[in-house]
């Protein structure tokens, strides 16, 4: 007790939290409509099955750019500009619609040394997503902008920490040093034609033919991969469907409100060598939405395969941190 408490101690002088999970009380609100679709109405190519408007006095919780489910029990765990994990259990009602996040705990994000991250530069998690072996959650992939770099984290009963594992990656990624390096990285399934494979996707990096450059990490599937760009909107986040097929989600502003689309790579069409564009599954903006930075892919309690996608507030007042949950038609 007493080296718990000198640890403590030293890490409040030091100006440093302590590398422990705190609980964190957040209130949801259900969002029945997107528009004028009303639940379980067709938006786009999607259905659209509700929604969780998110808020916590905690200043710990915001910022949340990435998502991914860490568990069979509708466990998921965010990642934040501030480079924390938060990590929770979606709260489903007998009607299958999503009612809260529950169980949500916030942990800073450790180095390689198990010391806490140095500064702001080196915080700013953009994507996250789940590492599976033999079919059971082993770990997440963590990608970070303005100090550019891979890590994973070992995942403990669906929650993520401990000390970083940094991922070799290509030089040319690590020397982008700004905030549209880095944004997005998806794990191949195994129905994937390039399963086991990572993807890295640049938010802004031109690829030397106008579009967004990215990386495959893999054994056999390893090399430069693009994205086409839009004018408008830019890639903040990637998941897989159990097919292989790619969703891939952009975000940008428009009419000084924020824009939002959906869009599905076929998955033949993700491999190295390619530029992917993707068929538009939805496009959204103005009040309906938010900053949408967040996309994870997940079964609910029914059965059915259905798609998360999260806004980051910037840790903003003004700004809302919104969970919306779609399904593809059958």
């Amino acid at each position: 007790m007493r080296a718990l408490h000198v640890s403590l101690a030293l890490a409040l002088l030091a100006g440093t939290p302590p590398l422990t999970a705190a609980e964190v009380a957040v209130r949801a609100t259900q969002i029945s409509s997107f528009g004028e679709t009303v639940l379980d109405g067709t938006f786009g190519q999607l259905i659209f099955r509700g929604g969780l408007a998110l808020v916590a006095q905690d200043d710990t919780f915001g910022g949340l750019s990435g998502l991914t489910s860490t568990g069979s029990n509708q466990q998921v765990s965010f990642v934040t500009d501030r480079g924390s994990f938060v990590a929770g259990q979606l709260a489903y009602d007998e009607s299958g619609r999503l009612f809260g996040l529950i169980g949500v705990t916030v942990e800073p994000m450790q180095n390689s040394q198990g010391d806490p991250l140095p500064r702001q530069y080196a915080k700013d998690a953009e994507g996250i997503d789940t590492i599976y072996r033999n079919g059971e959650p082993v770990a997440v992939r963590v990608v970070f902008e303005h100090l550019t770099r891979v890590a994973d984290f070992d995942l403990i009963e669906g929650v993520p920490g401990g000390p970083a594992r940094e991922v070799s990656i290509p030089q040319w990624l690590t020397d982008l040093r700004t905030n549209a390096s880095l944004e997005s990285v998806c794990v191949a399934p195994p129905a994937s034609p390039i399963a086991g494979s990572t993807l890295l996707l640049t938010e802004d990096h031109d690829d030397g033919a106008g579009h967004h450059s990215g990386w495959l990490l893999g054994q056999a599937d390893k090399g430069p991969i693009s994205y086409q760009k839009d004018p408008v909107v830019y890639p903040t986040a990637c998941a897989f469907l159990p097919n292989g097929d790619l969703l891939v989600l952009e975000r940008g502003v428009s009419m000084l409100s924020f824009a939002m689309t959906l869009r599905r790579v076929a998955a033949a069409d993700v491999r190295p060598g390619a530029v992917m564009a993707g068929e538009l599954l939805l496009a959204a903006n103005g009040s309906e939405i938010d900053n949408m930075e967040a996309l994870a892919v997940h079964t609910a309690p029914d059965g059915e395969v259905r798609i998360l996608i999260g806004s980051d507030n910037n840790f903003n007042d003004w700004q809302r941190s919104l969970l919306l949950e779609f399904a593809l038609p059958n």
